[in-house]
């Protein structure tokens, strides 16, 4: 996949930022069924402080030429089987950023940092 995206060296290089790479990251996990929210994370505090919109909470990415590399913080819904949530996450997360930006994904590795059950209509966090 790398080899594809590469351009004639006369029209210059590609670099997709981290931030880029986070934002898919954060979005693809979170569609995934099963996952309640993405948990604050290094990533998440960081936006926040910064007072961005905050697409790319729990998110941690180490972006190089041709490669990404993932950490994920999430929060699964209660009564999910966890393993089974976080293969589909690694496995969405895989896909979606290596569909939208061309970089071969070495490694996602999904941290979960707590459960959320619906009470009152609402869900509620449980930290570890």
């Amino acid at each position: 996949m790398g080899e594809e995206r590469k351009l004639p060296s006369e029209l210059g290089a590609i670099r997709i930022a981290d931030e880029v790479v986070s934002i898919i990251a954060g979005l693809a996990a979170t569609e995934v069924d099963g996952v309640a929210s993405m948990s604050g994370g290094i990533a998440g505090g960081i936006a926040e402080a910064l007072g961005r919109k905050n697409l790319s909470k729990g998110v941690k990415v180490e972006v190089g030429e041709e490669e990404a590399a993932v950490d994920l913080y999430l929060i699964v819904r209660y009564g999910s089987r966890i393993p089974d949530v976080a293969w589909a996450v690694q496995e969405n997360v895989k896909k979606s950023i290596e569909n939208m930006t061309g970089l071969k994904v070495v490694r996602v590795n999904v941290h979960v940092q707590g459960v959320s059950f619906p009470q009152q209509g609402m869900d509620e966090e449980i930290p570890k």
